[in-house]
């Protein structure tokens, strides 16, 4: 992977919920502040809004970093390239930078899907492929399954949730984590630590938990509509928090908040 990549995707701009208007004038924004990088899904419903959003920045081609996920009911080997496909089609692109699984299989085996993955690389549909919401033993598993090295496990990562095995399986894989639901959804506002360790750094307790997932090793995936957040969320590469903070966040993580379990989406797996 080159190096533009890497620092690129550390920041992406995800765009779930967002549609529409709201969406493409916050990609703008997203944009003007300096991200490259933008997140959707098929599952989204909204990849022709972000397909209208990237036309209308004017952002090089080569410059961006595109990532999309293919749903679970497009894994059978009828569906899966030809949406793939659509989802170009909608986002008015030649390829993806990534393309992921979205979740693992409902009620089938990893491989097949895998496979299929490798493939839509290898005919041009995708520059990257990966994995998002699995397990630690399904990134064994699909590392083992193919050649092509995945780009990355997006999961629910955040310092009210306790993800050591799947940092394990990370750095025993070589797959690298990158994170959605960064702020809890903003639960994690409401614990102290977070604030006071913002008067500490100058910074707000935003930035404290983002940096906090860039020094573990995963690449943060923030979305706003407010162009002050957008901004901050950017800004977070200026400062490092010291070792003995990171460990007090940290034990923040035996709270093990989830916010995506089966209880919010039914094809969810069981969870390390």
């Amino acid at each position: 992977m080159s190096i533009y990549f890497q620092k690129t995707y550390q920041r992406s701009f995800g765009t779930f919920p967002l549609r529409g208007a709201e969406l493409t004038g916050a990609m703008k924004t997203a944009v003007d502040v300096g991200y490259r990088s933008f997140d959707t899904a098929q599952m989204y419903g909204n990849e022709t809004d972000v397909g209208a959003g990237l036309a209308e920045t004017g952002v090089p081609r080569d410059e961006l970093c595109v990532t999309t996920k293919v749903h679970p009911e497009n894994f059978g080997e009828d569906r899966f390239l030809p949406s793939v496909e659509k989802s170009l089609k909608d986002l008015r692109l030649d390829y993806v930078d990534v393309l992921l699984l979205h979740w693992p299989p409902i009620g089938g085996a990893l491989t097949g899907p895998v496979k299929l993955l490798e493939k839509a690389r290898s005919i041009g549909f995708a520059r990257h492929i990966g994995l998002s919401n699995h397990t630690a033993q399904m990134m064994r598993d699909a590392a083992r399954t193919i050649d092509t090295p995945l780009a990355t496990n997006q999961v629910e990562f955040h310092p009210l949730l306790n993800q050591d095995k799947l940092l394990a399986a990370a750095t025993e894989t070589g797959i690298p984590l990158s994170s959605f639901c960064s702020v809890a959804r903003g639960k994690v506002f409401s614990y102290p630590l977070f604030t006071v360790l913002a008067e500490v750094y100058g910074k707000s307790p935003a930035q404290i938990v983002l940096r906090w997932i860039l020094q573990k090793g995963v690449s943060i995936n923030t979305m706003s509509t407010k162009p002050a957040n957008i901004q901050a969320n950017f800004d977070t590469m200026n400062f490092t928090l010291s070792s003995v903070d990171m460990a007090r966040i940290d034990a923040m993580t035996a709270t093990n908040y989830r916010i995506v379990g089966k209880a919010a989406v039914a094809w969810a797996p069981e969870w390390d």
